[in-house]
């Protein structure tokens, strides 16, 4: 049954990332306090979340660039670390889930390709039968995603509770140090998007303030 709602709401957050929606439920914080308030644990889900937000702040999905997919990233990782008790579950699962979302990236990438073969040729004769075969395409289209959003995300889980299972027990850090490991992972991705939104001297009030907000962040947690 856990799964079966996990892959569930997979689904529906591949959906809202584009085809459905876009009402931000997909992205890694909102995906990530979803998922472990489903599965009993929200507190890893604001972690989880809160960390992959971070890393994945450089992805802009524009145009037609290949970008990693943090909504099944958070997913995989929330839902494959919830339940183990060591202090590897989190860094492993954040791990997984990065590589997965990476994986993700692809199959977006193909659904795009499929796309274009259910839309109608340009030549063709405009009229009603050409209407409804662009409001089938359009339909079809959005279950495609949701399937494919649904598929991912629960081969995604289960090889990341193997993976897990077989791995966590040996983590060597304690949890203070693998929060401090995955927030220096942050910082850059952080500063990368400082440096993108015009560096350090046109924001020192932003950086300030991320600072600020890493610091409080980084206790809370």
């Amino acid at each position: 049954m856990e799964i079966a709602l996990v892959t569930l709401v997979g689904g529906l957050l591949a959906l809202d990332a584009t085809s459905v929606g876009q009402f931000m439920l997909s992205r890694p914080l909102v995906a990530g306090v979803l998922v472990g308030w489903l599965l009993g644990e929200p507190a890893l889900g604001i972690a989880v979340g809160s960390i992959l937000e971070l890393y994945l702040l450089v992805s802009f999905p524009t145009g037609g660039s290949r970008f990693p997919e943090g909504a099944t990233a958070t997913v995989v990782a929330v839902a494959s670390a919830a339940g183990v008790g060591s202090a590897g579950a989190v860094p492993i699962g954040i791990a997984v889930g990065l590589v997965w979302g990476q994986l993700a990236g692809f199959s977006i990438t193909a659904l795009r390709h499929l796309n274009g073969r259910l839309v109608p040729e340009p030549e063709e004769s405009l009229g009603e039968s050409t209407s409804a075969r662009v409001v089938a395409g359009n339909l079809a289209a959005i279950a495609i995603d949701f399937a494919r959003g649904a598929v991912v995300t629960v081969t995604g889980v289960v090889v990341g509770r193997v993976v897990l299972a077989s791995t966590a027990g040996s983590w060597s850090l304690e949890s203070p140090d693998s929060l401090g490991l995955l927030l220096v992972g942050g910082a850059a991705s952080a500063g990368i998007l400082l440096r993108d939104l015009g560096g350090f001297r046109r924001r020192k009030v932003w950086f300030a303030a991320g600072l600020a907000l890493g610091i409080l962040g980084a206790r809370l947690l």
